[in-house]
């Protein structure tokens, strides 16, 4: 069903669009695969490196709708990656997360329905739930939007992924922690009991190649991970390299939380247990506010949150089991050969 079909990758030159390219490129997945992003270095090493004629290369940003519009003709399914998602520049320029994460996403997900796209997956995180900080907050708009545009649209499909850290993503803590060993210098940890989820890039593009086969419109999909301290990051890495270099703890930075939820318990009272994964179904309750009032959910109170404290926790070596997994640390560390344009 996608042998001759067009995907369009909004920000495809992060870390998500290399690995779906990974996946896809040397496949008859999609006749053609659009990288729409405002970077044309990054572009143009995507293009020197992979050399490929399916792959098709559109300058654009998210921020203004007529390039996103000209890079949506003729394309059958969108995978919006584009996003502001550095928690401490956020916080610190917030309107710019903004521009980007929620009226970025209402020009990608108009300009869909206005090209006829038949599916839009829109890419979200663990901090849109219960968001202290302005990535999160503007990632959780994010979702917002996309549940909103789906109650009306009648041909394109809009729904969501959420997940949580991605290890050694562009920007993670993994790579820092490499870098640090190589320099010499201590690991920097902000606080050690401070727990995140985990999954790798190849989780991530099954998350959405899942939600892409499964979803309705309107559903969100959270994969089911595992998690671990930072503190028991760091020493794995630590151990992995067979480094003595010190861990220095340096605190919270700005809008950093001690845990990330997955899914609010608002979301757990209606979640469809898929196995892997949840699939949770949009409110797609009307503006007739009696409703709200007089037909409560009473089991909301007694279910628990899902969240980085209370999923299945990994210590020191259950993380090395799953970092000498990772393609950075499969080269890096253990010397092999290989791993995509961004070493990851």
């Amino acid at each position: 069903m996608l042998k001759n079909k067009i995907l369009l990758i909004t920000g495809g030159t992060g870390s998500f669009g290399n690995a779906v390219l990974q996946r896809f490129l040397n496949t008859d997945h999609f006749k053609e695969i659009r990288i729409f992003s405002r970077d044309e270095k990054k572009q143009d090493d995507m293009r020197t490196q992979l050399k490929n004629d399916k792959l098709k290369f559109y300058i654009g940003d998210v921020r203004d709708y007529s390039s996103v519009a000209r890079a949506m003709t003729g394309v059958d399914y969108v995978f919006h990656a584009a996003a502001l998602k550095q928690v401490p520049s956020c916080e610190f320029f917030p309107i710019e997360a903004t521009k980007t994460n929620v009226f970025g996403t209402q020009n990608v997900i108009d300009a869909a329905i206005a090209a006829k796209v038949s599916k839009v997956i829109c890419l979200s995180t663990d901090k849109a739930a219960y968001p202290i900080n302005a990535m999160g907050i503007s990632k959780a708009l994010m979702e917002k939007i996309a549940i909103a545009a789906s109650r009306n649209s009648c041909n394109t499909t809009i729904c969501l992924t959420r997940y949580g850290n991605v290890m050694a993503s562009r920007g993670s803590v993994i790579p820092l922690f490499l870098n640090q060993i190589k320099s010499g210098l201590p690991l920097t940890v902000t606080d050690p009991n401070m727990t995140r989820f985990l999954m790798s890039l190849d989780e991530a593009v099954e998350l959405v190649l899942f939600a892409f086969e499964h979803g309705n419109s309107g559903d969100l999909f959270v994969n089911k991970a595992p998690a671990g301290t930072i503190a028991h990051l760091a020493q794995a890495v630590k151990e992995l390299c067979k480094s003595e270099n010190e861990i220095h703890i340096i605190g919270t930075r700005h809008g950093e939380k001690l845990y990330e939820t997955l899914c609010t318990r608002e979301e757990m009272a209606k979640a469809e247990d898929m196995g892997m994964f949840y699939r949770i179904p949009a409110d797609n309750r009307n503006l007739n506010y009696n409703q709200y009032f007089s037909e409560g959910e009473v089991d909301i109170s007694i279910i628990e949150d899902y969240h980085s404290h209370n999923t299945n926790q990994l210590g020191v070596e259950g993380m090395k089991e799953l970092l000498s997994k990772l393609p950075i640390i499969r080269r890096d560390i253990f010397g092999e050969t290989g791993g995509n344009l961004f070493g990851e």
